[in-house]
């Protein structure tokens, strides 16, 4: 932070081909890759993040139903967006702060990247206000037909191709915020 560069903020998140986080009842058990091949990808990500942010629903999911013998980011800062009063539990904070307001503040701190982990509510307003650096979407080849949308927005973002690759079923894609 020395050279006043901002932190990264990336999306890093799966979805269905016809563009579904989860399905109608909020479920993502469709997200099972088909394939046997090594895939690193998840960790070389998660070495660079020291931050991950999460709307409650999807907090709420990831321990009760997708780990909820172990938090999958008890070392990294979490910050949870919610509307209820809660208390922090160690480095996993729960805030009504503004999702944009937190990001802005979080992107001039120093350290790690900053991953939005999800759901639709908290991503749609950072899509809105450009503030995603990096797009990393994986796509499963499914079509849900209904559930939960990552992009609501009406907001146009404009983004340039990274790179892209295919790997047990999944397609990777990364797109970069492009400047001006």
């Amino acid at each position: 932070m020395l050279d006043g560069t901002l932190r990264k903020v990336v999306l890093y998140i799966a979805t269905s081909l016809d563009g579904y986080i989860a399905d109608k009842e909020g479920k993502v058990d469709w997200l099972v890759p088909t394939g046997a091949e090594e895939d690193t990808s998840y960790e070389d990500f998660y070495a660079q993040v020291d931050t991950v942010i999460m709307g409650r629903t999807t907090y709420d999911q990831v321990v009760t139903e997708l780990s909820p013998t172990h938090y999958p980011y008890e070392d990294v800062t979490s910050y949870i967006m919610t509307h209820e009063s809660r208390a922090s539990e160690g480095a996993v904070h729960f805030t009504d702060e503004a999702v944009v307001s937190l990001v802005q503040r979080l992107r001039k701190q120093p350290g790690g990247t900053i991953w939005l982990v999800g759901g639709a509510s908290s991503i749609q307003p950072l899509v809105s206000a450009n503030l995603i650096d990096e797009y990393q979407i994986a796509t499963m080849p499914i079509i849900l037909g209904e559930g939960i949308r990552l992009f609501t927005t009406d907001t146009r973002v404009a983004l340039r191709a990274v790179k892209s690759y295919e790997k047990n079923g999944l397609i990777y894609s990364t797109y970069a915020r492009t400047e001006g």
